[in-house]
């Protein structure tokens, strides 16, 4: 029998055991780690032999253009993205997904979602597709699927799902009852759970019906079903995304759905999967997903290896040599260096704590942060002032907008700059510039049809991103968000 199936991607992590190259503002999953795709692509691109529906993308609203952008480059422009306020977890972001879902279209017919988190890697795509085409059947007949992976070693960093026998006579014979979720072990539990043969990693990978996981959580959490139907009714359309309602988000508990509905509900069931999965959760696991040389290192950029053993290391823009040394993580970027034992390398988020604790700037954003009109590099900072190597793509142009605290002072390095500055409209070429006061109300579009460079002199009391007031942007941006 054929049945509708939906993909539902969440995309709402920031990956902090991957920093530094994972940042808040651009996380692990857009970043190309294990080839030309990014998790997030491979993850929509791995859906293709399974359905023809297009996906639905659960993301926060900073990352909204990565996500379009993304997209785009895998020509798939219909897909829908719903934009979270803030971050609830996945309980409210699958709940919001299944509302807008049979509020468009989708009632006579409630599809299977397919839910998906958008940073795992899968290496045999034929394995995946079958185990979802085996668990068809039983999501549409009410089970709430889990997608179970067959542990290949003692792994601690995971929780683990204990399947009961017999299969589900739904199943056919490829989905099993779930006697139980547990928590992540120690090591010598998670030796007994290798060796008895009934458990399995959780994947956080799921399957049902989207009335069904709606019905459970009226059941186990109404209190999140509730808040998630105002967020979506009270919603709204924003260019190509659909906004759920702040208010109405922001009061909605955090909870994952683990908790709020397939730890309590009898319809869970389980379908093992041996295709290769990985979360992609730390530097460990890129080691272990990557090709190593002879001496089993894995290296990326310009990189010099003598005498060094099994270790991982990643080369932004300069060379990094390693001398003596085995078992490390060494990731250099424009702005932060991590070195790490490889086996540690799970504690990398004690690292990004410690940032935000100190106030420090190094895991919010890389050097060169990207827009909707282009990018732009941070070259140099210091007391009272910043430059920044600005690139506009053809067409394009930033938000009018005005700084309460600093001034700026712009050279062209190649390309064509049209300027507006209060009142007045000026084009200024290459290796001329223009000064922008204090409090000026001001825009840079590029009117050619090759990108703008430019260089950017801020100088003020205070430089952050947030100090700015937009009169009018072409991307629906608020004062406060980039």
């Amino acid at each position: 029998m054929h049945h509708t199936i939906v993909p539902v991607i969440l995309s709402g992590g920031s990956g902090t055991r991957l920093w530094p190259l994972s940042r808040k503002s651009y996380p692990k999953q857009f970043l190309p780690l294990l080839g030309e795709q990014s998790l997030f692509q491979s993850t929509v691109a791995r859906l293709r032999p399974i359905t023809d529906r297009p996906p639905l993308v659960v993301t926060n609203q900073e990352h909204r253009f990565l996500v379009a952008e993304q997209l785009r480059t895998l020509g798939r422009e219909d897909a829908s993205i719903l934009l979270e306020p803030v971050g609830r977890n996945t309980a409210p972001a699958i709940a919001a997904a299944a509302l807008y879902l049979l509020a468009h279209g989708e009632a006579s017919d409630p599809p299977l979602l397919l839910v998906l988190p958008s940073d795992h890697d899968i290496r045999d795509g034929d394995a995946f597709r079958g185990a979802v085409q085996a668990a068809a059947e039983a999501a549409a007949r009410g089970r709430l699927l889990t997608f179970g992976i067959r542990p290949s070693r003692p792994e601690t960093g995971y929780g683990y799902i204990r399947a009961a026998e017999p299969p589900l006579p739904d199943g056919g014979g490829e989905v099993y009852p779930v006697a139980e979720f547990v928590e992540k072990p120690d090591a010598a539990t998670a030796r007994r759970y290798l060796e008895s043969g009934d458990y399995y990693w959780n994947s956080g990978m799921f399957l049902f019906r989207a009335d069904r996981y709606l019905a459970a959580l009226e059941e186990f959490s109404p209190d999140i079903l509730h808040a998630c139907r105002r967020a979506v009714a009270d919603g709204r359309p924003d260019l190509d995304f659909f906004r759920l309602d702040a208010a109405a988000f922001d009061a909605c508990p955090s909870d994952s759905i683990d908790y709020a509905v397939m730890e309590r509900t009898r319809e869970a069931g389980v379908v093992p999967l041996d295709a290769g999965w990985s979360d992609v959760g730390a530097w460990s696991s890129l080691w272990e997903l990557s090709e190593h040389d002879e001496d089993g290192n894995v290296r990326r950029g310009d990189v010099l290896c003598e005498d060094t053993r099994d270790c991982y290391v990643h080369a932004e823009h300069r060379l990094v040599a390693t001398l003596g040394v085995k078992d490390l993580i060494v990731v250099e970027t424009p702005d932060a260096v991590l070195v790490a034992d490889r086996h540690a390398s799970q504690d990398v988020k004690r690292v990004v704590a410690r940032l935000r604790a100190d106030g420090r700037h190094e895991h919010m954003d890389h050097r060169k942060v990207y827009r909707p009109w282009g990018k732009f590099d941070s070259i140099d900072r210091g007391e009272r002032f910043q430059v920044k190597r600005i690139t506009v793509k053809p067409g394009a142009s930033l938000s009018l907008q005005k700084h309460h605290h600093r001034a700026e002072h712009w050279i062209v390095v190649s390309g064509t700059a049209e300027v507006t500055c209060d009142d007045e409209v000026r084009l200024i070429s290459e290796n001329e510039s223009t000064f922008i006061p204090l409090g000026a109300r001001h825009r840079l579009r590029n009117p050619g049809k090759i990108p703008l460079e430019i260089i950017e002199i801020q100088s003020g009391s205070y430089l952050g991103e947030d100090d700015i007031v937009r009169y009018d942007d072409h991307y629906g941006r608020e004062r406060d968000d980039a």
